[in-house]
């Protein structure tokens, strides 16, 4: 991965005004100092998604996506760091410098990208192909499968013609040499028939990566050779686990699930009828590389696999991969059809809307294919069958999830929840897996609400400092970056106040500071705190003292907890730090202007 110093990475940032950016991809108004729009990264109707020209960052008050101009090419179009840097350079016109690389690495990114090449000018060839004369019959059997020109054009689709070296020939022409084309995966050499194309008299699907690259492709036969769907071979370009077809258009759909199919035309069909948010595994097994591949797009997956028992048991093996990577998955019923190609065509966009509607949960949707393994009017085999239900409700390691599964299925089978609250309870405890459940009073844990809101009142500080420079000098004898206790907090602290002494308070480069995805969300959301209900000036300065009074005594009641019985620094500061705060209990605070806007 190449290296850039900070120097370049800041000098790249501050060349690309992030509104200015972010206008590219979403509509933004202004609102006083700030820019709001309809967030990119969740579905909303109200606009949620602020962009901060003073702070030069963005985020989202529904979802908490947030970050720098870096974090948002990385979280939009997928980049990775360097990608992002590379993009926002050339935007500004800034050249960066040529990565030393060892002999190997070069020859293997020469090598890349000459694969790339070539599966782009396959992607054209066959393109072109399927509307010449001999491309006739796969454009009839498109036509056939009721495709649009334009959903034709917008997925690529082509036609490889019935001579077995065709695009070999081609490419030669071209000057790629037998070992390249061997590596790309679209030609076999051998001593005897030379080079030959892998793909020959089929309809082409092109498979582009989430950055609309073509990394292989999937070909129909026609008629009646063998296989029927043949995929590229996995190429250093192409891994079918890592990657899922449809995905590069999918990725930027406003809808808050992704719709996870079996095969491209399922795919095709439900993007030409308005599902732009579907997608489907390449002719293999859906693995957690697809599953962590999805859940950088989404939180939900609707698996609409085939209603025959070959899709039953896709969709059985794909739910506990995606519950694993944390996704939730919801399973379509599509019967009295096979598949949503088939469904499409027989009742419509608007029926297979009520159907996603309609979905069932993944849980019950195993508990359902596991009831046709028992005889429910036989006492004994029925008994065998709610003890498989209890111990499948095991399985959550979260009571009140559990608590709600166990309602759930005690109301479809009429067995009363009590009962089977019981039976869940014997089954766990004699497994050793969980311990009779205890009902919380509240059903709220006090002391992650108390840790919850301490964490928002040293947000509120950080958010605070950035936005109103005059307070360090305030809060200074009272607050340091060492009284904020949570670790990625304090980190942050450090940088803001080191910042304030050098004269050039800057979130945005705080953020290109932090490699992790998640601990720049997590940073964008420490400048960004806000309490709604307080509009008045005295009641901003109110909060305000409350807040430096929440912050240092919960820093004093950590470092009193952690304070080691030979640190007599400590133990000094402890009591120096209790005098200042009697003189914080009576310090006067005057810092916002009546116009503030709220904090």
């Amino acid at each position: 991965m190449p290296f850039y110093s900070d120097e370049l990475v800041e000098e790249v940032r501050s060349a690309n005004d992030i509104v200015d950016v972010i206008s590219g991809y979403v509509r933004l108004q202004k609102k006083g100092s700030t820019y709001f729009g309809l967030c990119p990264f969740h579905n909303e109707k109200t606009p949620s998604f602020s962009v901060s020209p003073g702070k030069q960052m963005y985020y989202c008050f529904g979802c908490g996506a947030g970050g720098n101009v870096y974090t948002f090419l990385m979280q939009y179009e997928n980049f990775t760091f360097p990608e992002a840097m590379e993009a926002l350079a050339d935007r500004a016109g800034i050249e960066l410098p040529k990565q030393e690389m060892s002999q190997k690495a070069r020859q293997e990114a020469d090598k890349r990208a000459r694969i790339l090449e070539i599966n782009k000018i396959a992607a054209k060839y066959f393109y072109a192909q399927l509307r010449m004369e001999q491309g006739q019959i796969g454009m009839e059997y498109f036509k056939k499968r009721e495709l649009t020109p334009e959903t034709m054009t917008k997925f690529g689709l082509g036609y490889s013609n019935k001579f077995s070296n065709d695009l070999y020939q081609y490419l030669h022409k071209q000057g790629y040499e037998d070992d390249i084309l061997k590596d790309s995966g679209l030609v076999t050499i051998d001593e005897r028939r030379g080079g030959h194309d892998k793909f020959w008299n089929r309809v082409m699907f092109p498979i582009m990566d989430a950055n609309n690259r073509v990394i292989g492709f999937g070909g129909r036969v026609m008629g009646e050779g063998e296989p029927k769907y043949l995929n590229s071979p996995e190429t250093m370009i192409f891994d079918k686990s890592r990657n899922l077809y449809g995905l590069n258009i999918a990725r930027t759909t406003r809808k808050p699930y992704m719709l996870l199919c079996e095969g491209y035309m399922d795919v095709i069909a439900l993007h030409q009828a308005g599902f732009d948010n579907a997608v489907a595994s390449l002719g293999t097994a859906f693995t957690p590389g697809h599953a962590n591949l999805l859940k950088r797009y989404t939180k939900e997956v609707y698996c609409t696999f085939d209603s025959d028992g070959a899709g039953i048991k896709a969709a059985l093996r794909a739910i506990p991969i995606l519950k694993e990577a944390g996704l939730t998955a919801k399973i379509i019923n599509m019967k009295p059809y096979k598949d949503p190609d088939e469904f499409m065509k027989a009742l419509g966009a608007e029926e297979y809307q009520k159907r996603i509607d309609q979905a069932q949960n993944s849980f019950m949707f195993e508990i359902q294919i596991m009831e046709q393994n028992y005889n429910l009017k036989d006492p004994e085999s029925k008994t065998a069958f709610y003890n498989a239900i209890a111990d499948k409700v095991l399985e959550f390691e979260e009571e009140l999830e559990r608590e709600n599964y166990m309602q759930a299925v005690a109301e479809k089978y009429q067995m009363g929840f009590e009962n089977f609250r019981k039976l869940v309870a014997h089954r766990g405890t004699r497994g050793g897996i969980t311990k009779e459940p205890k009902t919380l009073k509240s059903g709220i844990n006090e002391k992650n609400k108390k840790e919850d809101g301490m964490k928002q009142s040293q947000k509120l500080m950080l958010t605070w400092l950035i936005e109103e420079p005059r307070l360090f000098e305030i809060i200074k004898p009272y607050i340091g970056p060492e009284d904020f206790t949570e670790e990625l907090y304090r980190e942050a602290a450090k940088l803001v106040f080191m910042q304030y002494e050098e004269g050039s308070l800057n979130p945005a480069k705080i953020i290109s500071m932090f490699t992790e995805e998640e601990q720049q969300k997590e940073i964008a959301g420490l400048f960004n705190a806000r309490l709604k209900e307080v509009t008045t000036q005295s009641d901003k300065e109110k909060a305000l003292k409350e807040t430096i009074i929440r912050v240092k005594k919960n820093s004093m009641d950590y470092r009193s907890k952690h304070l080691a019985p030979t640190d007599m620094a400590g133990l000094q500061k402890l009591v120096a730090d209790k005098k200042n705060m009697e003189k914080l209990q009576k310090l006067e605070i005057c810092i916002f202007p009546p116009n503030k806007d709220k904090i």
